[in-house]
Order: structure tokens, then C-alpha cells, then sequence
């Protein structure tokens, strides 16, 4: 099984047709290797031109993709969730606060005290 990052290395790197193995069609995955070329401002129109051509065919988008981008190392820290999303959602609904003002409160709260945020306006069921 191949990952997007396999393909993203190929695109990038290896300049290697990944699609000779017949389970590349079913592993690829247009959406994240997109996102990951469109952090680089040397390929992210490459990966808005695919992003708009969505209805071709995986191998072809790939195809063009793996021709289209020079040959570079590029690495980027992918964006991730906020760890402290449902917490913060907490402390908003808790005390009413903006969601920048919830973020300091946070920052000062104790998890005992965020635990009997929780316990207080826990609603019951799954």
C-alpha cells in the first residue's frame, strides 16, 4: 500500500512512475498530495490546475504532476488540528468568550479546573 507522501516523494524527488504498480489507482489520493504541493509557491498552481481538472483520471493527474514540478526537496509541516479544540469550545460556552479570549484563558486554567468546566456542562448521552 502506498501513501500521498510516497507520491508527493516521486512528484517531488525520485521523478518514478508509481503507476506501473497497478494498486497505485486505488492508493492515490488527489486531495492530499494537492495539499501538499500547494504549500510551495513553485507548485501550487500545478495543484490548483488538478484541483480544477478533478475529474481526470488518477494516473493522469499524477502524470502531470510528476512531469510539471521540477525536481526539488520540499518539505513543509502539514497543518494540524488545534489539540485543545473541545477544550477551548469549553471554555467559550462556559464563559463567553471570544474564541482569541478563550485561548489566553487556557493558557491559565488548570485541567482540574478545565475537568470541572467539563463535568458542569456535560449534557448527557453518547
Amino acid at each position: 500500500m502506498m501513501t500521498p507522501f510516497d507520491f508527493l516523494n516521486a512528484i517531488n524527488m525520485t521523478k518514478e512512475d508509481l503507476f506501473k504498480d497497478p494498486q497505485a489507482e486505488k492508493d492515490y489520493n488527489a486531495f492530499i498530495v494537492n495539499r501538499g504541493l500547494s504549500y510551495f509557491p513553485d507548485t501550487i498552481l500545478l495543484a490548483n490546475e488538478m484541483n480544477v481538472r478533478h475529474e481526470l483520471p488518477s494516473s493522469l493527474q499524477f502524470s502531470f504532476l510528476l512531469n510539471s514540478a521540477t525536481k526539488r526537496k520540499r518539505f513543509s509541516k502539514w497543518h494540524k488540528k488545534d489539540a485543545f479544540t473541545d477544550d477551548l469550545k469549553l471554555i467559550m460556552e462556559y464563559y463567553k468568550y471570544s474564541s482569541e479570549k478563550a485561548k489566553r484563558a487556557l493558557d491559565v486554567l488548570t485541567s482540574e479546573q478545565i475537568q470541572i468546566i467539563r463535568d458542569k456542562l456535560y449534557k448527557g448521552g453518547k
